[in-house]
């Protein structure tokens, strides 16, 4: 074979197949390397876009990099309806088959606790937005803002709009709090990520949750419904569901022991 070797995630042989001329990153098909009992996913991209120079130089280029992503996770979705994968990071790249068997010869207890953890369980992802509405600009009972009158009235107005962000922050706060604990308890496990930037994202709103959990396959349905159930329960409030996907949010190797301990607390 020529060119590197791309590899999307490290998984148990699978029980069905892949879906025909499934395809990865920049086209090329998607091929497994089966070594010590464990499967390395791999495609072979060529070396003039990830040698480590031209790699380096590709990783600036946002439009690559997003064509890239998109074919990486186009792979790992194709596997996550068939299989628990263990997903790797964007552009991991090795030399030959060779390096592949080393790393996984390197990586195999943790690979196999992993993916022992991982088993049966897929990943979603839930977001919680205040939303900039009418009613959190300023107290319900005011009505439309005046024209202030005077100075006086001018810091009074701020002031209201002020305490009514507040107010609706505080609300927004209290309500994830109550949904995170609420889905925690129906997940095998949770992470808290840090709140979205709005100017990064996208997206609409204030992101006071961002969160994932873990959760069996097979109850999936129920947690979707849950979710579901809290859409419109809190004015004001946008929640987002997301997935499912691979556990990406819990396949740090080194933390795996910790989060376990927390599952059980």
């Amino acid at each position: 074979m020529t060119g590197l070797r791309y590899v999307y995630a490290v998984c148990r042989p699978l029980s069905a197949p892949l879906q025909a001329e499934l395809t990865g990153v920049g086209g090329a098909p998607a091929k497994m390397l089966h070594h010590h009992g464990l499967v390395a996913v791999v495609s072979d991209v060529p070396e003039r876009d990830f040698a480590e120079e031209p790699l380096r130089a590709h990783l600036e280029d946002l439009d690559w990099l997003a064509a890239t992503a998109r074919g990486h996770q186009q792979v790992i979705d194709a596997l996550t309806a068939v299989t628990t994968p263990l997903p790797l990071r964007l552009a991991t790249v090795f030399r030959d088959d060779s390096g592949v068997r080393v790393m996984i010869e390197a990586g195999e207890d943790d690979f196999r606790r992993t993916l022992d953890r991982l088993e049966g369980r897929v990943e979603w992802g839930v977001k919680v937005y205040v939303e900039a509405t009418p009613e959190t600009a300023v107290p319900a009972e005011s009505g439309p803002p005046a024209k202030p009158a005077s100075g006086r009235d001018y810091l009074l107005q701020r002031r209201m709009r002020a305490k009514a962000h507040e107010d609706s922050w505080i609300r927004a706060e209290r309500f994830a709090g109550r949904l995170h604990s609420l889905l925690s308890a129906h997940a095998h496990a949770a992470r808290l990520h840090p709140p979205q930037n709005a100017a990064l994202s996208r997206a609409s709103g204030q992101n006071v949750l961002n969160a994932a959990y873990l959760v069996p396959r097979k109850d999936s349905e129920e947690f979707v419904e849950i979710v579901d159930r809290t859409k419109g329960e809190e004015p004001g409030m946008r929640v987002e569901l997301t997935g499912p996907w691979a556990a990406y949010s819990f396949v740090d190797l080194e933390s795996a022991q910790s989060e376990e301990g927390e599952e059980g607390s």
